[in-house]
This record gives structure tokens, C-alpha cells and sequence, in this order.
């Protein structure tokens, strides 16, 4: 599914005009690849459970997918190219910084959009009425990741980052909800460091743990490596916050050495039967078990066919319908508001967990906190 660019299929003279909804994701690097590949696996999946079902209204629903490639300004243009093909609504997208350029290019454009899995809190600049969101808002989910630090007895914490709207906010969150307990964030620039350098700066900082606030592999494989490598930092907790340790190719890079990294999942600790259905349907899919973003991907499509199928396709009934949603999705009741310093309608809230890969077994998750 890597790099795939799904056209307008050629439409048959008996068949009704398709509806079509506009999908976005990273599905080459420097995007997260992997990520992408599970989000629009959950999307197609979707899609062809509403046709199966009768599609809209009794005509098909056409997803259109376009590779962002984790590039804001090719995010806009894909927008921009989608309204123009006629599309419904549009669908999607990963990485942050991505989902808000794509989210102020179509909230100028009159188009709706159902972001999947970006979290950043201020998805847009201004509140947008046409633009909502399936995934928890950063400072939801970080919170209750530093919750977590705390009951586990970390107050001294360092940060390896990369300059990101979306690391800066991340760094913020931890450092606001550590600091009334008597906790510090110290931030290590993981550009101007190498990872024995990163060592040096634990060893010498007495840090009891190391977050990951970059991209995946690079650098944060080779960070996990040296930290676990390194005489002087066993015990010292290494974590990733952002998910990277939910995918295959974590394991497969790092083997045991990426066991015990805690990180945020937005899944229940148990699926309702929908969401093992669609789940174990993802993983005949996929080749392996879905991540959380696959079943992000799922709900995006279920909630915007629900809501196409009620209010009829025209962009500015369904941009204004939010309020409205109730649906029963993979992992739980779908229900939108708002939410302050969003300016966009939320799911308030997914199920939040932070997990890690257990030591014993790194295939099988362990579920720490939830929340």
C-alpha cells in the first residue's frame, strides 16, 4: 500500500455517481510510513463496509488517497486538488504539523474535514466549524503519559527533541504537569547531539528517565540503543510518548532493547465486538496485528458515511452536523463537542492507555495507566 495514489475509478453508464471523500496520509518517507499504511488500511476498510451495506444513499463510496509524505505545504496542495475533484469531505492524516495545514487550507475552502490520528491541540488557527477530529487532543493524552512518570516515581526528566510545533507543545505539557510536583523537563537537542552525547548529558544530569520527542527510526533508534548500552544509564527509563514502540518495525529494529517504552495508545483495554470484528478483518489486511491508527482510520469513515448518509452530500450540511454524530465506533460510542484551545470539534475522549512492550514478550503489550 506504500506510496499508493488511489484515481477516480472509471464509472460505469448504469452505476450512480460515486461520493467521494478525500483521504491523507504519509505513505513514503520522510513521512511515517508505517503509520500511513495502517491509517488507510482502516479507511478502505471502512469504505468497503459502507458499500457492502448499500454505499450512500445507494450510490458507492470512492476513497481518493493522497500521500503527504509528512510535507505540510503537499498536504495544502492535495487539498486543494480534492476540492477540486468534487469531493464530499475529506479524510485522514498523521503527522501534526501536516493535519493543520491541511485543516486551515480546508476550512478555507469550505470542505469538512475528519482528521484521523493528528493531535495537536490548536488544530487550527481560528475555530473552524467544518473541521473535527477522532484522535484525543495532545495535551489529553501527555497529561496522563506524565501522570504516569509521576506514580512511577520519575520527577527528573529529560527530553531528547527535534525543533516541531508539535515536540515544543509536547515538551510544554510535560513540563506544566511535572512541575507542581516538584518535577523538571530538561531538553536535549537531538540535532546538535549525537546519541554518546545524549549519554554524557543523562549520566552527568540525573535524569531517571529519557523521552523520545523525535522521529522514528531516525534518530530514535539509534538513541534507544546507545541508552541501553550504556553501563551507566541501566535503570534509566527510556519512553515514547508520540507511539512509536506500537509498530512492527520497532521490534523488528530493536528486538528486546525496545521492551519497557512506555507510550500512549488510544485503544480500550478491551475492543467492543465491532472493533474486534474490524480488527481481526485490519489484521488479514495488514499481515500482522493493527496499530491503534488503523482503527482511527476506521472510525474516520464510519462517522463521515453516517453523517453523509443522514444530511445528504453537500460540504456545508455536513460541515455543520458535528454536533449531531452518534455513532458506534471500533472502540467505543462517537460523540463530538467542543473543546477549548482545539477551535475544532473533538471526540472527547477516545480511550487513552500508555502501554509497553513487555520485556518477556515483546510481541504482547502491557497496559500501565489508563485514562
Amino acid at each position: 500500500m506504500t506510496g499508493m495514489i488511489s484515481q477516480a475509478r472509471p464509472q460505469r453508464r448504469d452505476e450512480p455517481d460515486p461520493v467521494r471523500i478525500g483521504a491523507l496520509a504519509p505513505l513514503t518517507r520522510p513521512g511515517w510510513a508505517e503509520a500511513g499504511r495502517h491509517l488507510v488500511a482502516g479507511l478502505d476498510l471502512a469504505a468497503r463496509a459502507v458499500n457492502d451495506a448499500g454505499g450512500i444513499a445507494g450510490r458507492p463510496l470512492e476513497l481518493l488517497v493522497r500521500d503527504t509524505a509528512a510535507d505540510p505545504r503537499r498536504a495544502a496542495a492535495a487539498v486543494e486538488e480534492l476540492a477540486g475533484l468534487g469531493v464530499a469531505a475529506l479524510a485522514g492524516e498523521y503527522h501534526s504539523v501536516v493535519a493543520r495545514a491541511a485543516a486551515e487550507r480546508a476550512a478555507r475552502l469550505g470542505v469538512p474535514f475528519l482528521c484521523s490520528s493528528a493531535v495537536l491541540d490548536a488544530l487550527t488557527e481560528r475555530p473552524a466549524d467544518g473541521v473535527a477530529r477522532i484522535a484525543p487532543a495532545q495535551s489529553h493524552g501527555w497529561r496522563l503519559y506524565a501522570d504516569h512518570l509521576l506514580g512511577a516515581g520519575h520527577r527528573r526528566v529529560a527530553v531528547a527533541t527535534r525543533p516541531s510545533a508539535y515536540w515544543a507543545a509536547g515538551t510544554r505539557i510535560l513540563r506544566d504537569r511535572l512541575a507542581p510536583h516538584g518535577g523538571t523537563v530538561t531538553e536535549l537537542d537531538a540535532d546538535a547531539l549525537s546519541p554518546a552525547a545524549v549519554c554524557d548529558a543523562l549520566a552527568g544530569g540525573g535524569a531517571t528517565a529519557l523521552l523520545l520527542l523525535v522521529g522514528h527510526p531516525e534518530p530514535a533508534v539509534p538513541l534507544v540503543r546507545s541508552v541501553r548500552r550504556d553501563p551507566r544509564l541501566t535503570g534509566t527509563l527510556v519512553g515514547a510518548p508520540a507511539g512509536q514502540p506500537e509498530f512492527a518495525e520497532w521490534a523488528a529494529l530493536l528486538g528486546a532493547a525496545g521492551a519497557a517504552v512506555p507510550f500512549l495508545r488510544y485503544l480500550p483495554e478491551r475492543l467492543p465486538p465491532l472493533g474486534a470484528r474490524v480488527g481481526a478483518a485490519l489484521r488479514d489486511r495488514l499481515g500482522e496485528a493493527p496499530s491503534f491508527v488503523a482503527f482511527e482510520g476506521y472510525d474516520t469513515v464510519a462517522v463521515l458515511a453516517e453523517v453523509l448518509r443522514t444530511r445528504g452530500v453537500d460540504r456545508a450540511r455536513t460541515a455543520a452536523a458535528w454536533a449531531d454524530v452518534a455513532v458506534d465506533g471500533t472502540r467505543g460510542p462517537i460523540r463530538f463537542s467542543r473543546v477549548p484551545e482545539t477551535g475544532v470539534w473533538q471526540w472527547a475522549w477516545p480511550p487513552v492507555q500508555v502501554v509497553d512492550r513487555d520485556p518477556a514478550e515483546p510481541g504482547r503489550f502491557r497496559v500501565l495507566h489508563s485514562g
